[in-house]
């Protein structure tokens, strides 16, 4: 792998021009190809196999044309002080209201409040509900803004009038403010670590190009493949964040090798052989947990996992081969300030002298904060082992609190008009009409269909938090009926959901006595089997991914203990990054801190989403850091050596990159959408804990304990994995036979500390 790496680094590095030109190609290709493409909607939403979405599909076949799946928006009234809906200007308001919509080229259907009994018992409050053929993310904006327009002339006449429903929730945009100050932060943290403006600029050049590149190609593809607005949202999060550290990382070891005296392009070939070969495996090991959302088996998920694969696996190919090219323009420019005016005074040679030991050298250099943190840490490895695990344990406390759900209008700030409205109907209504349930009754078995829907509908209004139960309406062929049940509760409390279940569970008896099939759908139905069904995943997903990975880790460490080591340390710091997540958004710990104005149970999907990306870019920092301590090992250092080592090579660019990460992931928390603004501050803490915490305080800890230890393997599987060569063994031999002999075996020490 290195040798390989290294005669690609050295080809790109003398090709650049060429190399260069292709990546711009592709660029224009990819973003012509968006540019052209035919527009697409959001992806559609599907949960194959759960009850609600078998009720979903049960209603397009049985109620033809009755758009089971479309978009409802709701126009919630309220008449002023003294005044009821009632009243004759009022009721005239609602009227043409309703007529206007009923207009609209999307709308299958619009309610009268006066004659569907949606007025409120003290008058007050009153609602109408637009059915519409699309579902609610794929509608039209005319339809949008219609809706809109109908709410805004009816406010005019002096009622109070708000919209609430899925019709108005358009596709989440990534936040163009969150990447603006994701990527100013990264540019502040390269420079302050490069020293140089041209180090600094091509990782965040090269970044751009690969994301890009990427969005560009989902866009292309967008409409032929289905995958709508959202899909690209994780591939722009994931791809800016790991293009940034991986050409960081190459960067950084290039001008290393300069420091140790390689002209251009042998530095090129070493750092592309070397720190490259860490970016392949390390790139492997996100592709792979974003890849494995697949196993969840929810069609979104593995749409936005295999596009943010795709755009990692091609911020690897341009870490690999346009980050040489872009450093064979660049030369020695990417070396810090400081050190070019010291060259140009004189005050240093341009390398050190080769009849000084490598011991001296690094004697005479001021140890920097990475070597003086790793001989701290070798000193007092069990305090610092259970500082750390003991403080993230406790942050993981929350968790065990841990409710899951699906945002609703009740989610939204309080300044938005689908929160008033939600407000308006919980007023008027109670908290339960925001989320009413869909029995549907599949009588087609029954010997008396009717019976069997009178039986269910007297078994619901038996249960506990039923507030109301309407008559069964059947299909033309009188075999299907949907009955709508409003619960007591509000659509995200866990009365809702206990009632859910047991209506379910009412269903399996009647099935046996009457034959009749009873399933429960609906936003809020689907929402609880979303979150059932990503919370019966996370076992298997957990499973398949630490599983690949650990054999990956065992290839390139060739230990069994590290792998361990780093799958443990990732389960801490995911589970505390979980727990800091419950205590702000389900709780409301610092929630005015972070612009959090409703609480509630956390997004279905963040455990399995903060499982899978945490867990790629957790095994990022594992690999450029140990690797690193793995190559100082095998070349002759003791394991508390090998440590410092590591440390004073690494530490600096792995806590830079893990930087730059939590300010990508941290430029998100200004969403408005309290979905996107969760990612992001789950993702941000997530990267801080297990770069500081785990890779930095816990990793060489444990490696101080376990000593020689930590690199054992079995001989029998040694000599049965292949030798992919991370720590670059292959290049000490090409410089012992290179025209310079074997004296510059010791070069691959860098006596000039980045």
């Amino acid at each position: 792998m290195a040798t390989f790496l290294y005669k690609l680094g050295r080809l790109a590095f003398r090709r650049r021009h060429f190399v260069a030109l292709i990546w711009v190609a592709l660029l224009t290709l990819a973003g012509v190809g968006a540019a052209s493409a035919p527009a697409a909607g959001s992806t559609s939403f599907s949960i194959p196999g759960v009850e609600a979405q078998k009720a979903f599909d049960l209603l397009e076949q049985r109620f033809p044309g009755a758009s089971a799946d479309g978009g409802t928006g709701r126009i919630v009234f309220k008449a002023p002080e003294g005044q009821k809906m009632t009243d004759a200007d009022n009721k005239a308001t609602v009227e043409k209201t309703v007529r206007e919509l009923g207009d609209g080229a999307e709308v299958v259907s619009v309610t009268d409040p006066f004659t569907t009994n949606a007025v409120s018992k003290d008058g007050t409050v009153a609602y109408t509900s637009v059915t519409y053929d699309a579902p609610g993310m794929e509608l039209k904006d005319s339809t949008r803004d219609a809706l809109e327009a109908a709410a805004d002339e009816a406010q005019a006449t002096g009622l109070t009038v708000d919209v609430g429903g899925d019709a108005l929730q358009a596709a989440a945009e990534p936040g163009a403010i969150g990447e603006v100050i994701g990527l100013a932060i990264a540019a502040v943290v390269l420079v302050l670590t490069l020293g140089s403006l041209v180090a600094a600029g091509l990782p965040l050049l090269t970044a751009i190009i690969g994301v890009g590149i990427g969005v560009a190609t989902i866009t292309a593809l967008a409409n032929a493949l289905d995958l709508g607005d959202t899909t690209s949202t994780l591939a722009l999060m994931i791809g800016l964040a790991v293009g940034i550290d991986y050409a960081l990382f190459i960067v950084s070891r290039y001008r290393g090798e300069l420091a140790d005296g390689r002209d251009g392009e042998e530095a090129a070939g070493r750092a592309t052989g070397t720190a490259g070969s860490a970016v392949v495996f390390a790139g492997l090991t996100v592709v792979i947990a974003l890849a494995g959302l697949s196993v969840v088996g929810v069609p979104m998920l593995t749409k936005m996992g295999l596009a943010a694969a795709g755009t990692v696996v091609v911020a690897v190919l341009i870490a690999l081969t346009m980050i040489p090219a872009l450093l064979g323009y660049a030369g020695r420019k990417v070396r810090p300030v400081g050190e070019k005016r010291k060259r140009r005074g004189g005050e240093e040679s341009e390398a050190p002298e080769r009849s000084e030991t490598p011991e001296k050298s690094q004697a005479q250099a001021k140890p920097g904060m990475g070597t003086r943190w790793a001989s701290f840490v070798i000193r007092r490895p069990v305090a610092v082992l259970l500082l750390g695990v003991v403080g993230l344990g406790a942050i993981a406390v929350p968790a065990t609190q841990l409710e899951l759900g699906l945002p609703d209008d009740g989610s939204q700030p309080t300044s938005t008009t689908q929160r008033r409205a939600y407000d308006l109907l919980s007023e008027g209504f109670g908290p339960g009409f925001n989320g009413p349930l869909m029995i549907v009754v599949d009588a087609k078995e029954s010997d008396d269909p009717k019976a069997a829907a009178t039986t269910v509908t007297d078994g619901i209004k038996g249960l506990k938090d039923v507030v109301t139960v309407t008559p069964a309406a059947f299909n033309k062929a009188g075999d299907t009926a949907t009955i709508t049940v409003i619960p007591d509760s509000k659509p995200s409390s866990v009365q809702t959901e206990d009632l859910v279940h047991a209506i379910r569970d009412q269903g399996t008896d009647v099935k046996a006595d009457t034959g009749a099939r009873v399933l429960v759908t609906g936003t809020t139905a689907m929402n609880i089997d979303f979150s059932q069904k990503l919370t019966d995943a996370l076992v298997p997903y957990l499973a398949l991914v630490v599983g690949l990975a650990f054999a990956l880790l065992i290839v390139i460490f060739r230990s069994i203990l590290v792998p361990l080591k780093a799958a443990l340390g990732f389960l801490l710091s995911v589970l505390a990054a979980l727990g800091a997540v419950v205590a702000v958004f389900q709780w409301g710990w610092l929630g005015g801190l972070l612009g959090v104005e409703e609480t509630g149970p956390i997004m279905s999907m963040m455990p399995i989403f903060m499982v899978g990306v945490v867990f790629g870019l957790a095994m990022d920092y594992e690999v450029f850091l140990v690797t690193r301590m793995r190559e100082a090992y095998v070349h002759g250092e003791s394991p508390s050596q090998a440590i410092v080592t590591g440390f004073r090579h690494s530490a600096r660019v792995v806590a830079a990159a893990a930087v730059i990460m939590m300010a990508v992931f941290g430029g998100f928390i200004s969403s408005s959408e309290s979905m996107i603004k969760m990612i992001g501050f789950g993702l941000a803490i997530a990267v801080f804990f297990d770069a500081f915490v785990v890779r930095m305080a816990i990793v060489p800890a444990v490696l101080a304990l376990l000593g020689k230890k930590a690199w054992w393997l079995p001989k029998w599987l040694d000599r049965a994995l292949p030798n992919v060569d991370v720590e670059g063994e292959a290049l000490r031999t090409h410089d012992a036979d290179g025209p310079d002999g074997p004296k510059d075996q010791d070069e691959d020490r860098e006596l000039v500390r980045v």
